[in-house]
Order: C-alpha cells, then structure tokens, then sequence
C-alpha cells in the first residue's frame, strides 16, 4: 500500500497564475479537514484553496472540493491523480493565486493536476509491504553469497553481526520468503540457518527499512 510518509509543496504557474500544492499526511477526515483549515488560514489572501483527500486501505474515504472555480476542473482531477497513483492516507490543498488570464476549462484541469504532481515530486511517498522478519545464520564463506542473492530480491538487510559465525536480519516480503530459503539453502549447500520471525508491515526509506 503506498503512503504519503512525509508531505511538502511544490508551485506552478500558468498564464501568471500560481498553483501552490501543499501534501499532508492523514488518516481520519478530521484531520483532513483541520489540514484544510490551516491551508485556508494561511492562504486567506488567495481566491481559490481547493482539496481532495483519500483514506484507508481501500481508500474508501474520498472528498474533494473546487472551492469556486468551475464545477468538476479542480477537485476531482486533484483527486483523480491521487486513485491514479494508487496512494492512500493523503491530502492536497492547492491554492490558486489568479493572474489575470482565464484559463479554461481544460486549462484549469491540466493546471491543478500539475500542482498535484509537482506537490508529489516534494513529498515522500512510500509503499508499505506486509512481511516477515527472517533471520539467517552462515559462515564467513557464505556471507558473500547471501549478500549477493539479498541483492538479487531487492531485500535491504536491517542488521548484520560478526562473531564467529555471521547473523544477518532481513524483512521479506511475504510472498517472498519460500522463496528466498530455497535459493539461499541451494546457494549456500544448505550450510545456512534460518529463523522466522514476526509478520510486519514495513518499508524502505532513504535506504533503510522501517517497521511499522
């Protein structure tokens, strides 16, 4: 499931009009709309501070909103962007300082589902994957195998100790982990241990796994 981690802004302009996309991170409409207030408070000068959010797993909590621009050229595009890229638990105020120039129809619907996209490019978007914690016991001839198959998968290690054998933990997606034994039980000429451990959801950021 892909998250909104981290929110941020980014700005368009069109024919002298400023889009500015605010992301924020959610789970309840409450607090997507005390997100939306603060948006409207400290863009009171604006004419437009249209939103949309999504929320829950099957992102079953959708609203938007096209603040007094033209039935159905803001909102919903804002919140098409958001089903199209399939992320939950969001939302998005963008505000429109006007320029002077009309857009359009079409315009006003390409320009705000820019200002989403750009917010995006300035956010943090993870995906959340349902796994199992496995832990793997081998000698120092083997590491280098493990590490390279590890690879191979995608899977980035939590946590690696040398004594005088190597302990190396790992989080696996799910559907990975038979998987994952069998190449490194071929691999390794069944010399490698395993222990598995809690399930958990989980994600790569900046490199480095977190679990939720």
């Amino acid at each position: 499931m892909k998250i909104l981690y981290q929110g941020g802004s980014g700005e368009i302009v069109e024919k002298k009009s400023r889009f500015i996309a605010t992301t924020e991170k959610i789970e309840t409409e409450e607090e997507a709309l005390s997100f939306i207030g603060r948006m409207k408070k400290q863009y009171w000068d604006a004419r437009h501070n249209c939103f949309a959010f999504v929320a829950g797993e099957r992102q079953n909590l959708q609203r938007c909103s096209d603040d007094g621009e033209p039935a159905g050229t803001a909102g919903r595009p804002m919140l098409d962007v958001l089903l199209r890229e399939d992320i939950h638990n969001m939302a998005v105020v963008v505000t429109r300082y006007f320029g002077g120039t009309l857009l359009g129809t079409g315009g006003l619907v390409r320009a705000y589902q820019k200002a989403v996209q750009e917010g995006l490019k300035n956010s943090v978007v993870i995906e959340r994957i349902q796994g199992r914690l496995l832990t793997i016991e081998s000698d120092y001839n083997s590491i280098g195998k493990i590490q390279y198959l590890l690879a191979q998968n995608q899977i980035t290690a939590i946590d690696t100790v040398y004594t005088d054998k190597v302990v190396t933990e790992v989080m696996v997606p799910a559907e990975k982990l038979a998987g994952l034994q069998q190449e490194i039980t071929e691999g390794t000429s069944g010399t490698a241990g395993f222990q598995v451990g809690k399930t958990a959801e989980f994600a790569l950021i900046d490199g480095k796994i977190k679990i939720f």
